[in-house]
């Protein structure tokens, strides 16, 4: 699904939960004559179980569950469990013949939460949330039927501050932008029309607090320019001061104050293939300092 805001989703992937496992069974109080069972035709009926060893798993050992759930005619139905090397579980996905349909839920090795919501074959649908391994609010959307988000849209940060609000109508930003510091400071607004900012709406604040910047690793590697493929937030440039940089799919590439042209101290988001953020890259003083959420801001 490709989404266009510049804020965007971090979301489950698909293709994790139809993984097939490549396994064998073990042994359950399930009657031996109804579990993983096959049909006449060689078909998968009733309830199966798979545990390690898993190919390309190696963290499973012999005997291991890896996951668990019911076969109808080959296909996938109701709640499937999958589970961690430690035996948590993993996930819950609902499925309907054979696709990913209903509620599903993920979880950290530790057993607590990581994402909750609803899949519709192939795009999320309701309510939506993701949360950080500490368990503090990551996420909190809304889509329609059709997988487009509706409404106010939140973002936090790790130390469960709000990070960023706004209106999403149709899948585009309506109306006024905000997003704060890590401290809960506003640190800048603009206005949104139709999934476009106005260049001359955006307004930045200096934190009242101070921020204490991240130890710098020796072996940091260098923060990007500014790429031909990318454009500001507003009508130029700024080779020194603060710039939010879009691709050519309108997703934030870049964010933050910048330097003879080279980010300075910032953000770069890194998506894959689908268009969803899978990583944020941290940079201070010119140099990468951390994934994710973890920024000076933090601290």
């Amino acid at each position: 699904m490709r989404i266009s805001s510049p804020f965007p989703l971090l979301a489950f992937t698909i293709a994790w939960f139809l993984a097939g496992p490549g396994a064998t069974a073990q042994a359950s109080s399930v009657a031996a004559d109804t579990l993983n069972k096959l049909d006449e035709q060689g078909l998968k009926q009733g309830w199966w179980r798979v545990s390690g060893p898993v190919a390309d798993k190696p963290d499973y050992r012999a005997g291991a569950l890896y996951e668990e759930g019911r076969y109808a005619d080959n296909k996938r139905t109701g709640t499937w469990k999958r589970y961690w090397p430690n035996g948590r579980i993993r996930s819950e996905v609902t499925y309907l013949k054979g696709l990913p349909k209903g509620s599903y839920t993920t979880f950290y090795p530790d057993g607590s939460q990581e994402e909750q919501g609803s899949w519709d074959l192939d795009r999320n649908t309701g309510g939506f949330k993701r949360w950080y391994a500490n368990g503090n609010l990551m996420q909190e959307f809304v889509f329609d039927a059709y997988g487009t988000r509706n409404g106010v849209q939140k973002y936090y940060h790790e130390n469960g501050n709000l990070e960023v609000a706004v209106n999403v109508a149709d899948g585009k930003e309506e109306g006024t932008l905000k997003r704060y510091y890590a401290n809960g400071n506003l640190e800048a607004t603009a206005s949104f029309k139709g999934g476009e900012a106005d260049p001359g709406s955006f307004r930045s604040y200096k934190p009242k607090s101070v921020l204490v910047a991240a130890p710098l690793p020796a072996d940091a590697k260098a923060a990007p320019v500014k790429a031909a493929n990318e454009q500001t937030n507003s009508a130029v440039f700024k080779a020194d001061g603060w710039n939010a940089l879009y691709d050519d799919q309108h997703r934030l590439s870049q964010q933050g104050n910048f330097r003879n042209g080279r980010l300075w101290q910032g953000k770069v988001f890194k998506y894959d293939r689908n268009g969803i953020l899978r990583k944020i890259e941290v940079y201070v003083d010119g140099r990468y300092v951390g994934k994710a959420q973890l920024t000076e801001d933090d601290q």
